[in-house]
């Protein structure tokens, strides 16, 4: 029964919150997505860095090594992607995307900080950092065949994270109205991400079914093995383990059907992937987190 009440208490948050953006959008409740991301963007996701990064406890060498396994788990997941999709005759610029790229932040970082605290919230946020910047660059990339990283200039979380981890690792200490003010802008962060992925999921429909579960499962099956092996090559143990673990075995992100339908890359057959990605990894995360913590 212990072991059940821990696991609700990491699940069911992230769970029932995006099941209330989901019924939001069946209901047919205003929602503008647009807004909310642009607030993401500029104001949550920003403050939230800031305030994880300017008080985690973490060497600067944990960070680096952090970022350098997330690096190795997207070039995992692209490679091993490519050489199953052209085996199964399959077309790479419509899939691989969404191998290689989890829901990091919209799922990822509230799972991460409700399994493990502010230490996991950490971790979670530099392999999130890692996939945003392979997100805005190879994604864009593998979908139109152009290289565009500009889009990262226009991200300003990237330029707060480099602020606050330097802080960080000198030892400068925010003023306290500065601290105060990224604390409570933060709050929107995890709630938001999570009502913004139920009502993405409401409102995308899954066209072929037995696709999207296979390739649903192949996302998820992926993403927890080459966790799990990038995990062991680095020597990660504890907390650094199960987060390297949890975010890499996220399902798809909404961003690669937002750039498939920018490209006219299958859009139908990468939100089918979204969809069933989604419901498989709320099933398997109990067994995932339990294994992990």
């Amino acid at each position: 029964m212990l072991l059940i009440s821990n696991l609700a208490a990491v699940i069911a948050p992230a769970f029932l919150i995006s099941l209330a953006g989901f019924l939001w959008a069946r209901r047919g409740l205003p929602f503008d997505q647009g807004m909310i991301t642009d607030l993401m963007t500029l104001v949550g996701a920003p403050s939230l860095v800031f305030s994880i990064f300017t008080k985690m406890h973490l060497p600067p060498s944990d960070v680096a090594t952090m970022g350098a396994a997330s690096v190795a788990c997207l070039l995992l997941f692209g490679t091993v992607g490519a050489v199953g999709l052209r085996i199964a005759g399959l077309r790479a610029k419509v899939y691989l995307p969404s191998l290689i790229f989890p829901n990091v932040g919209n799922m990822g970082i509230p799972v991460c900080l409700f399994a493990f605290g502010e230490q996991g919230v950490a971790l979670a946020m530099v392999y999130f950092a890692v996939a945003i910047v392979g997100q805005f660059t190879v994604g864009p990339a593998l979908a139109a065949g152009h290289f565009a990283p500009r889009k990262l200039l226009r991200l300003p979380f990237i330029y707060v994270a480099i602020l606050a981890m330097a802080m960080n690792a000198y030892g400068i200490e925010p003023p306290n109205w500065l601290a105060n003010t990224a604390s409570l802008a933060s709050g929107i962060a995890v709630p938001l991400m999570l009502m913004a992925l139920g009502v993405a999921i409401a409102q995308l429909k899954v066209y072929n079914l037995r696709r999207a579960t296979v390739m649903s499962l192949v996302r998820l099956l992926l993403g927890a093995a080459g966790g799990w092996a990038v995990a062991t090559v680095f020597g990660f143990e504890g907390t650094a383990r199960g987060v390297l673990v949890i975010q890499s075995a996220m399902p798809v992100a909404v961003f690669n059907y937002l750039f498939a339908c920018m490209y006219d890359n299958g859009p139908d057959e990468v939100a089918g992937m979204v969809v069933v990605s989604t419901a498989f990894a709320y099933l398997g995360l109990p067994v995932l987190v339990a294994c992990l913590t």
